[in-house]
């Protein structure tokens, strides 16, 4: 016998999120934000473990929509004040939370506002006159508006850190250290992160009060809906590959991760050639361009996105089936980034990484990082070629060799691992 799911009446939200809520079709709370809600709805700090995908955003956005509501404030012509601050790593990611929060808060007389670098910095400051309830924001850009005075942190009530590993990652550490120390230190902070390892647990506790944790998937895991394969390759015969898997397995929607922006750039063209349709992103572009590359992958008019680490943070794409790491990343933790873009909501998901021979210690570090060996598959007739070091080359060092040696022993290793395709 099933059990009966949890509404979100049974959360505490009032009847006005209820039947918004309704209206767009949100009928059951996610696990994260049957776990986070009471919480934050309580006034407590919460440390919480979630992927990209889960319903993060509606777990801290309608408790908060739903404390201003029960306290309204008046705003008065010349404040400056923000009541919440939602600290994003990304402008892509700050505009999907504006529009989220927007669509929460639909029918309240609530100011939500995001600002974030590449517009307009008079827009800006003419949409934060007056005051904010809820400000969305990246921490360079919010940085430069407190700089000019254009708005008031000391009264800030509520701290959320959306995507907290992705800033740490990208180096915001020291602009996050000047934002905190214009907030009040009797704030609720309330901290969001796909990765709980101890570096972000011990960053979550140094600005939290005594958080409670909350955790929907086990730390740094990958969604079970999300079927891992490795195809080990000569890097020389990677987008070969790449264009073969696209064309027979008629992928209609990929998204592929470089590790360069120039790569980025050279696999779109070269899939082209393939007569693949495919559209680079990355941080050379101007936001225009990125956002129409972003639409055309949407609407279906290229079959390819291919983008590197920072600029795929904070895209918005639903339903997407298939991830290809075309280069592995340089971090473990970037894997379960990448492959979290599929498999959301339940639906299957496919992640593929292209393996070469150099990358090895990548693969490494993600299966220790996860505590599984992810399966791997050798395609006929991309069959990697045998490592072997070459006669007449100078020995450069004895553990140069011994690496060599190393590598020749995995290889062996592969082949017994994997299963040539028929």
């Amino acid at each position: 016998m099933s059990e009966t799911p949890i509404t979100f009446s049974q959360l505490g939200l009032d009847p006005h999120l209820l039947n918004t809520l309704s209206d767009l079709g949100i009928v059951n709370p996610t696990p994260i934000q049957q776990q986070a809600i009471p919480h934050v709805l309580q006034g407590k700090d919460v440390l919480a473990g979630a992927q990209t995908g889960t319903g993060k955003t509606a777990a801290f956005g309608l408790p908060l929509i739903q404390r201003f509501i029960e306290q309204p404030w008046v705003r008065e012509e010349n404040s400056k004040e923000i009541r919440a601050l939602v600290l994003v790593p990304t402008r892509e990611l700050a505009q999907q939370v504006l529009d989220s929060m927007q669509a929460y808060a639909k029918g309240t007389e609530l100011k939500i506002v995001a600002v974030y670098g590449g517009t307009s910095m008079k827009v800006q400051l003419n949409h934060l006159r007056g005051g904010v309830d809820i400000l969305i924001a990246t921490p360079g850009r919010l940085l430069d508006h407190a700089h000019v005075k254009s708005l008031f942190l000391g009264k800030v009530e509520v701290l959320v850190l959306d995507e907290a590993d992705r800033m740490l990652d990208m180096g915001f550490m020291p602009d996050l250290q000047r934002v905190l120390r214009r907030l009040s230190p009797l704030r609720q902070t309330l901290f969001f992160s796909a990765t709980f390892d101890s570096k972000i647990k011990a960053v979550a506790y140094r600005i939290m009060r005594d958080p409670v944790e909350v955790q929907v998937t086990p730390s740094n895991s990958t969604a079970e809906t999300v079927q891992q394969m490795v195809y080990p390759v000569d890097k020389k015969r990677k987008r070969e590959l790449l264009s073969y898997l696209i064309g027979s397995k008629n992928w209609q929607q990929v998204l592929v991760f470089t590790k360069t922006r120039q790569g980025s750039d050279a696999l779109a063209e070269e899939l082209k050639l393939d007569g693949i349709k495919a559209v680079s992103i990355n941080g050379d572009k101007s936001q225009g361009a990125r956002q129409k590359a972003l639409d055309d992958f949407k609407a279906g008019k290229v079959r390819a996105l291919i983008a590197t680490d920072v600029a795929a943070r904070g895209l918005d794409i639903a339903q997407l089936e298939q991830v290809v790491n075309y280069d592995m990343p340089f971090k473990a933790e970037d894997y379960v980034h990448r492959i979290g873009r599929t498999g959301r909501a339940g639906l299957a998901g496919l992640a593929v990484s292209l393996l070469s021979h150099d990358e090895e210690p990548q693969l490494e570090a993600i299966e220790r990082l996860l505590n599984t060996r992810l399966p791997q598959e050798w395609l006929k007739g991309f069959e990697p070629s045998p490592v072997v070091r070459e006669e007449n080359s100078p020995r450069r060092s004895s553990g140069r060799s011994a690496e060599k040696r190393k590598m020749k022993a995995k290889l062996k290793i592969h082949a017994q691992r994997g299963k040539k395709a028929r």
